[in-house]
């Protein structure tokens, strides 16, 4: 899996984002289908010409149409929007369907899995809760676990946990979802010659995390990927880590705490 991708939610040019992203090195698109926009991501993709073995594809099911039968159903819907024979990594979109329909979900993705309708299966929004109810149950642990995650919202519990037992964490709104106005971002932004969301993306794959941010215009598509020739250092580092701020931080629904 690449260790950044594009974000495409609230996109409503995604066809052209996804061609423009692509253009620009980008390999990872992160959709879902409450996004409505899995057939553009798939048009992009086929507008640039780039194999389908090069990029990896994210979708994810809401709790809306979780169970067993209907993720079979949305699993085969997703496929035939983006017209791909397989999907790269599927993932529960959050845990608001309670346990049963939870299980159900990730049983119907497993088996998606073993049908070769995709290749890995994870979760979005999922505490420590959810996920020791997958582990309780016998089932393979997840792939990824995707989270809103920046400076302001480091849910150290739950990387660490997600750590110890291999499950890749992907930062979605690594950016604060624009709100990028803390003095701090600036400061080290204007020490490194660059601008808040590079330091901010940098951080995030500093931390080992895989961030996801957004953006429709070409420019800021390109520049957030430009951050691969600079290091922030150890006083960085800790000026940002020392910006937590826990679950008050958060700038999306962030349901970790679910029931």
């Amino acid at each position: 899996m690449p260790v950044i991708g594009l974000g495409v939610y609230r996109n409503y040019t995604t066809r052209d984002s996804v061609f423009e992203a692509l253009r620009a090195g980008y390999r990872l698109v992160d959709t879902a289908q409450a996004y409505k926009n899995e057939a553009h991501v798939g048009q992009g993709l086929r507008n640039e010409g780039i194999s389908r073995s090069d990029v990896f594809i994210t979708t994810k099911i809401i709790s809306k149409f979780h169970g067993y039968p209907s993720t079979m159903q949305a699993v085969d819907e997703s496929l035939e929007r983006f017209q791909f024979q397989y999907i790269d990594l599927y993932l529960i979109h959050d845990p608001y369907a309670g346990t049963k329909r939870r299980l159900a979900t990730y049983k119907a993705l497993q088996d998606a899995k073993a049908a070769g309708k995709i290749r890995s299966v994870g979760v979005s929004n999922y505490g420590i809760q959810h996920l020791e109810e997958i582990r309780n149950a016998g089932y393979e642990m997840p792939a990824v676990n995707q989270i809103e995650l920046h400076p302001h919202c480091q849910q150290r519990p739950l990387v660490a946990y997600c750590r110890e037992h291999e499950i890749v964490v992907q930062a979605y709104s690594p950016l604060l979802q624009g709100k990028m106005d803390d003095p701090v971002f600036s400061e080290i932004a204007e020490k490194h010659g660059r601008d808040p969301a590079q330091i901010l993306i940098r951080w995030s794959l500093q931390k080992g995390f895989v961030p996801l941010p957004k953006s429709a215009r070409p420019e800021r598509i390109r520049s957030n990927l430009d951050v691969f020739d600079f290091e922030l250092d150890d006083r960085d580092m800790l000026k940002l880590d020392s910006l937590n701020r826990g679950k008050e931080g958060a700038v999306t629904w962030n349901p970790v705490d679910a029931g």
